[in-house]
């Protein structure tokens, strides 16, 4: 092989070891509003936490550890989609909400990630509507390599005459550094 060819295969590879890896990785998790009380509507404006989005360490997650990868290695991260779905009752959909707001918080930082207003107009029909949020353009790495980060959900509209059980997902584009 000539010299300048061994040079540009090298360099070839070289670039190839440094480009950056990206995955996707997806966190889910289940909430239920509760029932309005007998004889009238009120104001809901705020949600039950969802306990499995709530103390995340993503060391412990399972595509990180698939990668070779811990949540200091990472550099950047973005929320790819984040869905809301009624599971049940499956004749429900989201005109009880009026909007609502996805964050990410680790320690005293927090972010607003998602939001959806307007529900009451959003035109999805049961059975068992999902909702695709709106996305910010926000930067996850801090809060992902933080100790551990939480992503709360809030919102503002009426309580349901029944029990409403949630499902979110939330799809993170995940880029390490230099391989």
């Amino acid at each position: 092989m000539r010299p300048v060819s061994l040079l540009a295969a090298a360099v070839g590879l070289g670039l190839a070891a440094c480009a950056q890896s990206s995955f996707i990785t997806e966190v889910r998790g289940e909430t239920t509003v509760p029932a309005t009380l007998p004889g009238g509507s009120t104001e809901l404006n705020a949600f039950p936490p969802i306990s499995s989005l709530a103390g995340m360490d993503f060391d412990q997650n399972q595509d990180f550890k698939n990668q070779g990868l811990s949540k200091d290695e990472v550099t950047s991260v973005h929320v790819d989609s984040l869905s809301l779905q009624i599971l049940s009752p499956n004749d429900v959909d989201f005109t009880f909400l009026d909007n609502v707001e996805f964050f990410v918080r680790a320690g005293d930082r927090e972010s607003r990630i998602a939001w959806k207003n307007d529900l009451a107009r959003s035109n999805l029909r049961p059975p068992n509507p999902t909702l695709r949020l709106d996305l910010g353009d926000v930067e996850m790495q801090p809060y992902v390599s933080a100790p551990t980060m939480s992503i709360i959900i809030r919102g503002k509209g009426r309580t349901p005459e029944r029990e409403v059980r949630l499902r979110a997902v939330v799809r993170l584009e995940v880029e390490s550094g230099l391989l």
